[in-house]
């Protein structure tokens, strides 16, 4: 059988594409995905502001997928044993997980034994929200205000204790940038989550919480408790009258919490274009805008370059306070 030029070059141009997907790794894979379920870990319990983000955007993005997102909740070690299975499994697009600052910041810099690189183990796809924090107190506190809020402390320096949802949480890294930036002085105590600590401080057994805004909003409405400041870009529309740490003249203090969408390392660019652009238009719909708005959080969005950037400057400032303060988890 005679094979003439033109007859090749329709065959050379039918098989480079092919070519070039098996030369290329994940390519290929990334043509038809995903094309089976993909799991969610979240590494904290079902109920939290992690796991309520996450619910949220998995159940839009099934549909934006075509694929099924289940949520995989994996707690413990304060979100350490969840990100710890996101770093280790295949890096194939089937496994993602959400990172925090407890998980990508906090755990690494207060524990050398963290079994997980948070800057080189994980690819970032994208922040998907970013939440408030609040520094509440109970109303038989007689500040009303950070001014005499300060002023209380450094009038009684030590009296004072303050909770948080835990041990090196994001609540005690809150209320040790605080002290730090005021020259104050409080007693931390640790509890096993927010929801404990929020009980004992509806009860008035502690006085002082640095808290997510989601889980204390309906105590602060229902004005049980009392909010001084929040950390936020700008005042918060549910909480109109109570200032940001920014405008207060505690910047250092104004960071929120944030809640991302990560894979693990050497997850495939396509797999991981297609993930982040599919996200990003699930955070743009007025569902989700109105659902996180209902919880005190916005939408992010971000390219994975700048979550990359934001979770690195977010480790080196927790590690600052960490190495200060001689905060540890081991």
């Amino acid at each position: 059988m005679r094979v003439n030029s033109r007859s090749i070059a329709r065959l050379a141009i039918a098989i480079f594409p092919l070519a070039v997907m098996a030369l290329v790794p994940g390519l290929a894979s990334a043509q038809d995905y995903p094309s089976k379920s993909i799991r969610l870990i979240v590494p904290f319990p079902p109920g939290g502001t992690t796991d309520i983000v996450a619910r949220l955007v998995a159940d839009k993005l099934s549909r934006q997928l075509g694929q099924t997102v289940v949520v995989d909740n994996r707690s413990g070690a304060g979100g350490s044993v969840g990100a710890e299975l996101i770093a280790k499994a295949a890096p194939d697009g089937y496994t993602l997980g959400i990172a925090t600052v407890s998980t990508h910041a906090v755990n690494p810099a207060a524990n050398p034994k963290t079994p997980y690189n948070p800057l080189t183990d994980f690819v970032p796809i994208t922040n998907l929200a970013a939440v408030p924090n609040v520094i509440e107190v109970h109303p038989s506190v007689p500040a009303r205000n950070i001014k005499d809020f300060v002023a209380m402390l450094k009038k009684e320096p030590g009296k004072w204790s303050y909770a948080s949802a835990g041990q090196a949480s994001i609540g005690q890294m809150m209320g040790e940038l605080f002290l730090n930036a005021t020259g104050t002085e409080m007693v931390h105590i640790p509890y096993k989550g927010a929801g404990p600590a929020i009980v004992d401080m509806l009860g008035g057994q502690v006085k002082i919480m640095f808290d997510n805004l989601p889980s204390s909003l309906p105590h602060i409405k229902s004005g049980k408790l009392i909010a001084l400041a929040v950390a936020a870009p700008k005042r918060l529309d549910v909480l109109p009258n109570v200032p940001t740490l920014a405008e207060l003249g505690l910047p250092s203090v104004n960071d929120q919490a944030w809640y991302g969408l990560v894979a693990p390392a050497k997850t495939p660019d396509a797999i991981v274009k297609k993930l982040h652009d599919a996200t990003v238009a699930v955070l743009r719909t007025q569902d989700i805008k109105d659902k996180f708005a209902e919880q005190g959080a916005m939408p992010v969005g971000n390219t994975p370059a700048e979550y990359q950037a934001q979770i690195k400057a977010e480790y080196q400032k927790m590690s600052e306070i960490v190495k200060k303060k001689g905060i540890t988890l081991e």
